[in-house]
């Protein structure tokens, strides 16, 4: 099981032992990571799962998708390294990912 750090915008930082073929939202749920919302379940209809993905991990989460990239698109926070942890497949080689979560959830 892949090994992933989420840090809360207040610097708290969780580690948790991920599995792999679940998305990145769910672990951390799965897990009672503070932060990550999901109020629609997953479904990629709200943002609220919003995270930050920390260089050099971009390329290995994969790319953005014109569903997800609408609903990042309402978060006036977005940055070029936001994602929807909802949109985001955990795999084996995500073992030492690095995630940052927003101030808050919208």
């Amino acid at each position: 099981m892949p090994k992933i750090t989420l840090i809360e915008h207040n610097g708290e930082s969780h580690t948790i032992e991920a599995e792999v073929g679940k998305s990145l939202m769910l672990n951390a749920m799965d897990n009672d990571v503070p932060g990550i919302d999901a109020d629609c379940g997953g479904a990629c209809a709200c943002g609220t799962c919003h995270c930050f993905i920390e260089e050099p991990w971009s390329s290995t989460t994969g790319g953005v998708e014109m569903l997800e990239e609408s609903m990042l698109g309402m978060r006036p926070d977005r940055e070029k390294n936001s994602r929807l942890s909802c949109q985001i497949d955990v795999s084996e080689d995500m073992d030492g990912l690095v995630v940052r979560l927003p101030e808050y959830q919208m």
